[in-house]
């Protein structure tokens, strides 16, 4: 079997050359990372559950008309995606003071909004992924107007979605980052949602005890990360009670060596 062509990589997946012309294999790494990969390290079996929660939420959203890259999962690891045009910002959608914001303006952490609030930051690790207004993203040609209006109302659409699927299994949404790409027809292109939804981009923490079940276990070196992702697996109801990550990944290396 050829050696698939490797295109990306970055902190948490790898992109491939995919099947067909306009799409990607995406695989998902174990690995984590924190304050821009100033904090490394790894996560065992990570990639399996980020892999089945993505692509479980990426359906779901796809079922109510949201425009995503996913087209299907290939196995514990890998999804085949539409390839796309990545815009050059994150979109951080905030529900619940927490994280950089607690830190940059004062507010206690979980303290509850008045309102959502959606954030721009520039894709540079090199800058530290630095906070944008929308004129810096329209004076740059970073994104058109048009486009930041369509990012806009598909990051609501997402979190109203997000936080009513996620309150359904105890779990509060405190805060997400979003990434989107660009797909053309000839000299036309469309806003579509691409990268992941996962613990290692939301902040959940559960509802009965503020517990936190995402990446902030990781970067506050609380411990317990792979059980926290499994909680969120199971909640979802992609993981049985007693299956745990090893034994996915057990089955990933299995169907590798199987190829």
């Amino acid at each position: 079997m050829a050696r698939r062509r490797q295109i990306y990589e970055g902190k948490a997946k790898i992109l491939y050359e995919g099947p067909e012309p306009g799409t990607l294999i995406q695989y998902f790494k174990d690995d984590a990372t924190a304050f821009n990969a100033q904090k490394k390290g790894t996560i065992s079996g990570k990639g399996v559950l980020n892999n089945r929660i993505s692509e479980h939420v990426f359906t779901l959203l796809g079922n109510i008309g949201v425009p995503t890259h996913f087209l299907r999962r290939l196995n514990m690891r890998e999804q085949l995606i539409r390839q796309v045009e990545i815009v050059p910002i994150e979109v951080v959608v905030r529900n619940v003071a927490a994280g950089s914001m607690s830190k940059r303006l004062g507010i206690e952490e979980g303290t509850q909004l008045p309102r959502t609030i959606i954030e721009y930051c520039l894709k540079d690790d090199a800058l530290g992924d630095p906070l944008v207004t929308e004129e810096h993203i329209l004076c740059f040609g970073w994104a058109a107007q048009e486009e930041l209006h369509d990012i806009a109302d598909l990051a609501i659409r997402v979190n109203d979605f997000l936080s009513g699927l996620f309150a359904g299994i105890g779990i509060r949404l405190v805060d997400f980052k979003l990434e989107f790409g660009r797909i053309w027809d000839n000299d036309y292109s469309r806003i579509i949602l691409a990268d992941e939804i996962s613990p290692d981009n939301c902040r959940l923490w559960d509802m009965a005890t503020g517990e936190k079940l995402d990446k902030d276990r990781f970067r506050r070196d609380l411990g317990g990360e792979v059980e926290a992702y499994q909680e969120v697996a199971r909640r979802l109801g992609l993981l049985p009670e007693d299956a745990d990550s090893a034994v996915l990944d057990l089955e990933t290396h299995r169907k590798r060596r199987g190829k």
